[in-house]
């Protein structure tokens, strides 16, 4: 066998953050690399094309791996490596039935998307889509009492839906602005949230955090039984309350609640589609604030998303375990 014969074929399907790029850049031994370097998601035809003969895939969440995706690539192909947790866009059944190993990069977004968990709820809860647009459009007159009030955190009660690490990482955050009280539901003991959070926090069904919770964040992940989980009957049992993070909330029944009035703010990271067009009713309420799924976007967070990326490309291309395999 040749050494051209014993190569391998690497595909990454944008360019990544400066210090995980020079890697590429410099290169691995035995590994051809094709990149696709333009900063928008590679175009479906192009992705096509470019896999065919790769042994790895290094992907984003933009990118559909499905049969088709497969089949192109050929039968050699070992691995996927999603820069993301999760893996909506990878049909796993697929993968599964053609042995190639999935990573993902799990870890290292709780900090970031805590962070923009927060943001969002000081935005919603203070308005601040508002008073920005008041700035830039030249509605802001003489200092009012009355004017563009928004509501605190001070003894507020807060609800959470999905206690793990981000849920954590968001409870803790919001404790600094003097939350009263937390509830939550989820999988976990809560002897063991408490103990994390550090302070009481009760577990309660999912009716009584809708109608007690001033404040709802939203930090489960997105699968098959909570997926469109905040409906429009969700929202109807609401108090005045903020609610932040999209995917999990159904976006017809959210624009119908917001179109009544039962919501007071709204926060999302996550829409369907995205991008969310810009003739979206969404957009034409005051009260929601959309941002475009920036949760991990800090350099430190998708440099080490990159090079977890990076490694599991690298490991399942030598037939190896990967570090981190999506069911681990």
């Amino acid at each position: 066998m040749t050494d051209l014969q014993q190569r391998s074929k690497l595909l990454v399907t944008r360019t990544l953050p400066q210090l995980s790029q020079a890697r590429l850049d410099k290169g691995f031994d035995g590994v051809d690399i094709v990149q696709w370097k333009e900063d928008r998601a590679i175009p479906r035809q192009e992705f096509l094309k470019l896999v065919k003969g790769s042994d790895g895939i290094l992907c984003l969440l933009t990118d559909k791996i499905d049969a088709e995706l497969l089949n192109a690539a050929g039968p050699q192909l070992k691995v996927v490596s999603t820069m993301s947790v999760g893996y909506d866009h990878v049909t796993v059944s697929e993968l599964e039935a053609r042995k190639i190993a999935l990573g993902i990069t799990p870890g290292v977004l709780t900090e970031a998307t805590a962070d923009t968990t927060v943001l969002l709820v000081l935005s919603a809860a203070r308005r601040l889509r508002e008073g920005v647009d008041a700035v830039i459009q030249g509605k802001w007159g003489t200092w009012s009492p009355t004017w563009l009030l928004g509501s605190q955190l001070t003894d507020k009660t807060v609800g959470i839906v999905g206690l793990g690490r981000i849920g954590v990482a968001v409870a803790k955050r919001l404790k600094a602005f003097g939350v009263r009280k937390f509830v939550y539901q989820g999988t976990r003991p809560k002897k063991e949230v408490e103990k994390e959070v550090g302070g009481e926090i009760e577990f309660v069904d999912m009716d009584r955090l809708l109608k007690e919770s001033d404040v709802i964040c939203v930090c489960c992940a997105l699968t098959d039984k909570t997926k469109n989980m905040f409906d429009y009957d969700a929202f109807s049992k609401m108090k005045d309350s903020v609610v932040t993070r999209g995917g999990i909330v159904e976006q017809d029944g959210l624009i119908r609640a917001l179109r009544e009035g039962k919501l007071g703010s709204v926060g999302l990271d996550v829409t369907v589609p995205e991008p969310l067009p810009t003739d979206s009713e969404l957009l034409s309420f005051p009260n929601c604030i959309v941002l475009p799924h920036i949760g991990s976007g800090t350099l430190e967070t998708r440099t080490a998303m990159s090079e977890i990326a990076i490694e599991n490309v690298l490991s399942g291309i030598k037939g190896e375990r990967l570090p981190h395999p999506h069911d681990a």
